[in-house]
């Protein structure tokens, strides 16, 4: 940009300086044009009347010539007198030249002379004024010549003008060579300058690419201040960040141990309460069997069975939560899958009717780990729906998800329990352990998915999505 506004400006200082050279010379012919016409005015006049040198002597020969004179230096003052500028006034001649004869007055460069015959006969000839303009060293030589009609034959007026360079091109070139230095200087300045800023920004850039323990690396300085403040800054930022960082680390395990403590004070309160009603059950029927006769002993170990095969089922639930195993993937039909599930719980009679709405297509899954969350989740709707309500199984999938909605028509869920619903012990059951639902989630974590919540107006609606793998 710096070069072109440079260039722009050279070349708009050579045209107003070569203006003024073209402006020089208009001038220099308008005035050699005027002088011509007052030397043919002024000799038209001279002669008016007059008879010619024919049969003169020598002094009225020489007379002619001195009027001659006075004609050109008459139309010289003339021209001056009208206020021209000295620089082209002073370089003007005028004269009087005659065809075989050459110059009769005036005063003429000899290199002019030639360039004067070729245009003062040429005017003759063609009887009107010539101009003509040849480069001499150091100036260029401007020639206007007139037909002189009168008496004497073959006379011509001759006007000329050597015109210099105007004053100053060396002043201008020299000028313009500064203007080129100092523009190729700061050229080459501001282009180190950007050069080691650009380079300086990349190393930022690729500083900042390597992050370092809080996220942002530790940069170094460039030496230049501009850049300098904003790596002070950044450095302070990645300073301030990996202590806030070390800081929410510290609180982050705080907090874990606090809720894993949480965790287990509300496992073992759960466990305890679970233990506790079937053990106290099987104390009182164990002292009422030693208090009483062999009836009463066999009745009462008939009541302690159930209360045992309750702990087997808490304790065989319990480890299913805590014994997270990777998922054995293997084709399977889906819709024979789903309603193999339902087959489960239909032999248990007396509940309500469950529809299943599925795809007819092929699946790898691990049947195991899918069909433990679906069967609690069906388990869940049967245990709260009445016999007059009703379940949906839905099975839909796309490219990527497998989505297992289980809607039923029963009481819903209340809000106290919605936020703690899938964790361990958390039931609406007088009679449930609580777990049903806490398996199911950690069921659809270990094949890849979750399992949330449906919000609705009535009822409860559960949806398990895991990853869909087609065959």
């Amino acid at each position: 940009m710096l070069l072109v506004a440079a260039g722009t400006l050279a070349l708009l200082l050579m045209q107003l300086y070569e203006q003024s050279n073209t402006a020089q010379g208009w001038r220099a012919q308008a005035m050699l044009g005027q002088i011509c016409e007052n030397i043919v005015s002024n000799y038209s006049l001279y002669s008016a009347g007059w008879a010619g040198l024919e049969n003169a002597t020598p002094a009225d020969a020489a007379a002619f010539r001195r009027d001659l004179e006075v004609i050109v230096r008459q139309a010289l003052a003339s021209r001056i007198d009208q206020g021209e500028s000295a620089d082209i006034t002073a370089s003007i001649t005028a004269g009087i030249w005659q065809a075989g004869v050459g110059v009769l007055f005036g005063e003429l460069p000899q290199r002019a002379r030639a360039p004067l015959a070729e245009i003062a006969a040429a005017a003759l000839a063609d009887d009107s004024f010539i101009l003509t303009q040849r480069d001499v060293p150091g100036a260029r030589l401007v020639l206007r010549a007139c037909p002189l009609a009168g008496p004497v034959p073959d006379l011509a007026g001759w006007a000329s003008a050597q015109m210099s360079p105007t004053p100053g091109a060396a002043v201008l070139r020299a000028g313009l060579g500064v203007l080129l230095a100092l523009v190729l200087g700061s050229t080459v300045w501001l282009t180190l300058v950007i050069a080691g800023y650009s380079r300086r920004v990349a190393t930022i850039e690729q500083a900042l690419r390597r992050p370092g323990a809080s996220g942002l690396p530790m940069l170094s300085t460039t030496g230049m201040e501009d850049l300098d403040r904003i790596v002070v800054a950044l450095n302070a930022m990645a300073a301030g960040l990996a202590q806030a960082q070390a800081e929410a680390a510290t609180l982050a395990a705080q907090i874990a141990t606090s809720a894993r403590l949480a965790a287990l004070g509300r496992v073992a309160a759960g466990v305890a309460h679970e233990l506790r009603n079937p053990m106290a059950a099987m104390r009182l029927k164990v002292e009422n069997a030693l208090a009483g006769d062999a009836a009463r002993r066999t009745a009462a170990l008939q009541a302690v069975l159930p209360q045992i095969a309750r702990l087997d089922r808490l304790v065989a639930e319990l480890l299913t939560m805590t014994s997270r195993r990777e998922p054995e993937l293997r084709p399977i039909k889906l819709d024979d899958f789903l309603a193999g599930c339902v087959a489960e719980l239909d032999a248990a009679p007396d509940h309500a009717p469950i529809s299943v709405r599925a795809p007819e297509t092929t699946m790898l899954a691990d049947p195991e780990i899918l069909g433990r969350a679906i069967s609690n989740l069906l388990r869940n709707a049967v245990q709260h729906t009445s016999r007059a309500g009703r379940i949906e199984l839905i099975a839909q999938h796309d490219t990527t998800t497998l989505r297992i909605t289980i809607r039923d028509t029963g009481p819903g869920i209340t809000p106290a329990l919605r936020d703690t619903l899938f964790e361990p012990f958390v039931t609406g059951r007088a009679d449930g352990t609580g777990l049903g639902l806490a398996i199911a989630r950690e069921m659809a974590e270990a094949h890849g998915g979750h399992l949330t919540l449906a919000d609705t107006i009535s009822g409860a609606c559960f949806i398990l999505e895991v990853p869909w793998y087609g065959c």
